[in-house]
């Protein structure tokens, strides 16, 4: 089953209740973590003890219909809400995902490979990735579905913007494959930090710009990719064709099979659709920018 996730700003006062009304609108797991590395020793027995700056985590089926949850959690919650909704990795654990992350090939020249272990194949593009908190290792069918839509693109001298680049896998990649500029956008501080420590991994640091989305300058750009869901992609399709010059080229995923006829139908409005590719439970939709 594929998976996302809703993390969200609290506190120890209204952690509590913000863990009640993801249950009321059907959570069926909800998670604290410490949003500030503010440790909490040794509670006592029946205790549950709860950071000053608290992350709620709420899981859901991606199929799940996240308009509604973050409708009702504005409505009820007693603070303001400060939130960002996500897809899982494939691997939750940390060590097992780094025993069994392995470097994957992507179209005929594109490697990504885990910054641990040894390269296959050096002359061959590789990406060396240490995604850290950030999401995106190619292990994800949606990931790999950009990936292998970037690998089959000219990107000589293009500029790229990598909108939710999340580890910077993306961005990384194009720079790589030729693109002379990438911007990366998101709206996670801790991805920012994910992208360009993983740029400077592969020695592309000054290729690679990253901004959150109140900071980012105006520019046009040649190709697109956005890899987050389908809601946002629907929500802010105005935001993501403005990046775009006319006949240039987008991909867009995190879009699971039943929905990609909806992000579709937003979009064709204003470009030219390709056929919508598909890897397992999720789609890529794509295409090129009218005049």
């Amino acid at each position: 089953m594929a998976w996302i996730q809703i993390r969200i700003h609290a506190n120890k006062e209204t952690a509590d209740q913000l863990s009640d009304l993801l249950l009321d609108v059907g959570c069926p797991s909800v998670t604290f973590m410490d949003g500030s590395n503010n440790p909490v020793y040794e509670p006592k027995p029946g205790e549950i003890i709860l950071w000053p700056d608290t992350i709620v985590i709420g899981l859901f089926d991606a199929a799940h219909d996240m308009d509604e949850v973050v409708d009702y959690l504005k409505q009820n919650s007693s603070q303001p809400l400060t939130y960002k909704i996500e897809q899982l990795e494939d691997k939750d654990w940390e060590r097992e995902w780094m025993d069994n992350f392995h470097p994957i090939k992507f179209g005929e020249r594109l490697w990504i490979c885990p910054s641990w272990r040894d390269i296959p194949d050096p002359d061959a593009v590789n990406v060396l990735l240490d995604p850290g908190l950030a999401f995106g290792t190619g292990t994800h069918a949606t990931t790999a579905l950009c990936l292998k839509w970037l690998e089959s693109q000219d990107l000589t001298g293009k500029t790229v913007v990598d909108f939710g680049c999340g580890s910077g896998i993306l961005g990384i990649a194009a720079i790589k494959l030729g693109a002379e500029r990438v911007i990366g956008i998101d709206i996670d501080p801790q991805a920012l930090a994910a992208s360009l420590d993983n740029a400077q991994r592969n020695g592309v640091a000054g290729q690679l710009e990253v901004y959150l989305p109140e900071d980012q300058p105006e520019f046009s750009a040649d190709i697109v990719v956005a890899n987050i869901l389908a809601q946002p992609l629907r929500e802010l399709h105005e935001i993501i064709l403005a990046f775009l010059k006319p006949h240039g080229k987008i991909a867009m995923s995190g879009i699971l099979e039943e929905q990609a006829q909806s992000v579709a139908k937003v979009y064709e409005k204003y470009i030219d659709l390709e056929a919508i590719a598909q890897e397992g439970e999720w789609t890529r939709v794509s295409g090129s920018k009218r005049d």
